[in-house]
């Protein structure tokens, strides 16, 4: 029985792609699907493979570096990398925030939703390397600023 239908399917095929009037055009667009197919996964495993060795990469030169050397930043430099740490969240609104940095003491000024995230970027800002203290004035909708109280 199975004899039967495996030489059924077989003959359904040759049949499919030898028809003379769409044989020839069922036979390319076969062989380009199928080529397709094989560079898309040859894609596939040359980006697997690249990430993989970017990973490697990655997980040697945090071996050889576990500890990063602490840095002298400038002010500028340093406001600019707590935004980068602050603004990377995308629930963060970013036009409502505004930092500044003074020899080290970070300054954040503006209005945030809710307590929660007031207290989050605090303490976010105080993870960034080189931040020395930092002085909160967000505040709440409805509320006056701290600076102004």
């Amino acid at each position: 029985m199975l004899g039967v239908a495996s030489g059924a399917a077989v003959g359904a095929a040759l049949e499919y792609f030898l028809d003379p009037s769409s044989g020839r055009r069922r036979r390319r667009v076969s062989v380009d699907r199928t080529a397709g197919i094989a560079r898309r996964a040859w894609r596939r495993g040359a980006r697997f493979e690249r990430a993989a060795g970017a990973r490697t990469a990655g997980l040697i030169q945090r071996a050889r570096h576990p500890d990063e050397a602490p840095k002298e930043l400038d002010d500028t430099t340093l406001a600019r990398k707590v935004e980068t740490v602050l603004f990377r969240s995308p629930d963060v609104p970013k036009g409502q925030i505004n930092i500044n940095a003074q020899r080290g003491i970070v300054q954040l000024r503006g209005e945030l939703p809710t307590e929660e995230m007031i207290d989050e970027l605090v303490a976010r800002t105080r993870t960034v390397q080189g931040v020395l203290d930092v002085e909160n004035l967000l505040h709440l909708p409805g509320t006056r600023a701290p600076m102004h109280a």
